[in-house]
């Protein structure tokens, strides 16, 4: 398979920060054509959140490879009849600019239904039209501490944020995930029809779990750290090695294996307060202790040895540098070389392994980068392109 699936599939994207480019980026990684329109006054602002690759920040260089940047100023009367020149031309159009942008620029749902018929419009926003919330920024933090998400992560009393974006990186999935499924439709004669994706609704619904048993059971489960709320043993152990296993059960057969095989206690196997998960969860500090007590006698390697003969799932704690150097990334050649404005750098291959195609792991592009040979493509003149620069309509 030379080409992805979604070759021959054009996407504009009027783009900032990671939630849009992770859903544009994700389409690139299986074929579609990207061109990121940025304000020619610094683009992307995440361009600028560091410095460390190459000169670019890191959430640029993540989430951008394989983009066409076209700088366009769309505050122009000019910039914005070039953009809509390119939406003529195009498949699908995704944003996430500030509340209340799209349509200031003529580029609502309803504008677009009207003068771009046969686009998907897709638009990633905070909290989602029509609530008390609708009008606020909304950034991956805040989104998460609105959502409940910082309140089941951490320790009680010292509550944290989960580590990567989640409400970002999934609400630009769900997007993704959205377009594919129009792009089917369409295929099949459907009609098209405008996407909204909020933050706020995808983290509410990554919050399933715990909000389901909250609405059901009236108690609040709080975080555990390393642990689960749901399960138990399940959590992270020091070893005599100064290192840190994690261990995990999730039945009761997996608790019996535990007990007996890796533990060698038959007394806490066959002990009835631990005989059902509830009975485990409301005991866990019993269970916890004995557990590290035990690890503590051992080092990681002994304990993952017989973890694994005894069919107990289990993990090393790593950081991020223990990652890079992840053997079982390097075995399975996960790595690849991309470009940069900055030079080659190495980046990760996207997720999905399809048999017989090679995601196309395109380079980063500096700012404006392409806005030539788009607008050449579109048929702008050299002429044309050198008097819209002069307007300052782009860059």
């Amino acid at each position: 398979m030379s080409d992805g699936p979604l070759a021959g599939v054009t996407v504009v994207a009027l783009e900032q920060a990671v939630s849009a480019p992770m859903c544009t980026r994700t389409l690139g990684d299986f074929g579609a054509r990207v061109i990121k329109v940025e304000n020619p006054r610094g683009g992307d602002f995440a361009r600028h959140y560091d410095d460390v690759v190459g000169g670019l920040a890191a959430h640029f260089v993540w989430a951008n490879r394989g983009k066409e940047s076209v700088a366009l100023d769309l505050k122009t009367g000019p910039g914005l009849a070039v953009l809509h020149r390119l939406l003529e031309r195009a498949d699908v159009l995704v944003s996430n600019l500030s509340p209340g942008t799209t349509a200031k620029l003529g580029l609502s749902p309803t504008d677009l239904e009207v003068r771009h018929p046969e686009l998907i419009a897709v638009e990633i926003d905070g909290y989602g039209a029509g609530g008390p919330l609708s009008h606020k920024r909304a950034y991956d933090l805040l989104v998460q501490a609105e959502s409940g998400a910082c309140a089941v992560t951490g320790h009680p009393g010292a509550p944290a944020k989960p580590g990567p974006p989640v409400a970002d990186v999934c609400s630009g999935l769900y997007a993704a995930l959205a377009i594919v499924a129009l792009l089917h439709g369409k295929g099949r004669g459907r009609p098209v029809a405008p996407v909204a994706v909020s933050l706020f609704d995808t983290m509410t619904e990554l919050m399933g779990y715990p909000l389901t048993y909250t609405r059901h059971s009236g108690v609040e489960q709080q975080p555990l750290g390393m642990g689960s709320p749901a399960v138990s043993p399940y959590g992270a152990y020091r070893t005599a090695d100064g290192q840190t296993v994690v261990l995990g059960t999730t039945n009761d057969r997996e608790w019996q294996r535990l007990a007996r095989e890796l533990l060698g206690r038959p007394d806490l196997a066959d002990d009835e307060r631990f005989r059902t998960n509830a009975g485990r969860v409301e005991h866990r500090a019993v269970l916890d202790t004995e557990i590290a007590g035990w690890c503590a006698r051992h080092d990681l390697t002994d304990v993952q040895g017989r973890a694994d003969a005894a069919g107990i799932g289990n993990a090393r704690f790593n950081t991020q540098r223990d990652v890079l150097a992840h053997p079982q990334l390097s075995a399975r050649d996960r790595w690849r070389e991309i470009g940069t404005p900055g030079g080659p750098v190495p980046a990760l291959l996207p997720p999905p392994v399809i048999a017989g195609y090679e995601p196309p792991m395109g380079a980063v592009p500096a700012l404006g980068e392409h806005t030539d040979t788009v607008l050449g493509e579109l048929g702008f003149s050299g002429e044309e392109i050198a008097a819209l620069r002069a307007q300052g309509a782009l860059r």
